[in-house]
């Protein structure tokens, strides 16, 4: 397996609150915790839904999380969705700060506004994996494209990916993903990443709705190369996607322990390892536990298996047993093959 740094995104979804300056404050603090991208999403209330107040418009399942229950989809796009004017002043500030920066796009007009942007890529969220026109318009810029998987079927994930290939999209990302806010630790299913890898051939991550980082770090150790979080200024703000989303010393743990996590893959190696080298002495061996004298037996109670490691190899120790010196023996000496 082939393995490449992770590549940490920060999705700033609709936590600004409909305030330019907490967007910008975001952006801010995934700088500061040491992420790779910003990810926004783009869309309308409009191009979402219609803006009916009852039957499946309204969200009444007590299963849907606290600050989403009883609102309208209507309401919940219009206060999730960032103004398509505050991009250009997101995205400029992201260059500003070295992070990558691009967006999710939801229908094609938010494709057309995004590449007056010159975003790099695009990235397709779960709900819209299967709106095959969408796909056909983000391949059309001939820009790689990531690609979350929550909500699809292997059947359907065939058909997405053949089709944007056969439409000509050279790199493709996926994201394993679980739809669900907060995401149980549990619904992760981490060992589908090195399997969608062998599937698809492309590089594979986590688009994470986990509480906490765990879940992340483990898609890393199973060959994962992106890794998207959700960042909060605070999660007990009230902002749309807060509760299930990491503060920025959390976001700054999760890139510290993400670069620490690949660089602990190394390789198939089962061998001394340079910096262990200069351990190799504390390790057990064979000392002289009492006076021996010439011609007296070795046996349980003078010789031991000890620390340091400057003696025989433990291997011989019960060999020795029984077998009798050739010479005086100190007790604490260091045991030696040509003394028995």
């Amino acid at each position: 397996m082939i393995h490449k740094k992770p590549f940490i995104i920060a999705e700033i979804s609709g936590n600004h609150k409909q305030s330019l300056k907490r967007a910008l404050k975001l952006i801010d603090a995934a700088a500061d915790a040491g992420a790779d991208a910003i990810k926004l999403q783009t869309f309308t209330p409009e191009g979402m839904t219609l803006n009916i107040k009852k039957g499946e418009f309204l969200l009444k399942d007590k299963k849907i999380a606290g600050a989403w229950r009883n609102k309208t989809l209507f309401e919940i796009f219009k206060k999730a969705q960032t103004p398509w004017e505050w991009h250009k002043k997101i995205f400029h500030r992201a260059k500003k700060r070295g992070l990558k920066f691009f967006s999710s796009p939801f229908d094609e007009s938010a494709v057309d506004f995004l590449e007056s942007l010159k975003v790099p890529f695009y990235k397709i969220a779960s709900a819209e994996n299967i709106h095959f026109p969408l796909l056909k318009k983000v391949t059309e810029t001939k820009k790689p494209i990531i690609i979350s998987t929550g909500m699809i079927n292997i059947k359907e994930l065939d058909e997405v990916v053949s089709y944007i290939r056969r439409l000509g999209c050279k790199k493709i990302t996926l994201l394993k993903c679980t739809t669900e806010y907060p995401a149980p630790a549990k619904d992760s299913n981490i060992l589908t990443i090195p399997y969608l890898k062998q599937r698809y051939k492309c590089d594979v991550g986590l688009s994470d709705h986990t509480l906490g980082i765990g879940a992340s770090i483990a898609a890393i150790a199973h060959g994962a190369t992106v890794i998207e979080k959700h960042l909060t200024l605070n999660r007990k703000d009230g902002a749309i996607d807060s509760f299930f989303s990491l503060e920025t010393d959390e976001f700054r743990s999760l890139v510290i322990e993400s670069k620490i996590a690949f660089e602990s893959l190394g390789k198939i190696k089962i061998n001394i390892s340079k910096s262990e080298k200069k351990y190799l002495k504390y390790r057990r061996s064979i000392y002289v536990a009492e006076d021996i004298k010439k011609n007296q037996k070795f046996t349980k109670m003078n010789l031991k298996v000890i620390r340091p490691g400057l003696g025989l190899h433990p291997k011989f120790y019960e060999k020795l047993i029984g077998k009798k010196s050739k010479i005086d023996l100190k007790k604490g000496s260091a045991m030696k093959k040509f003394y028995a």
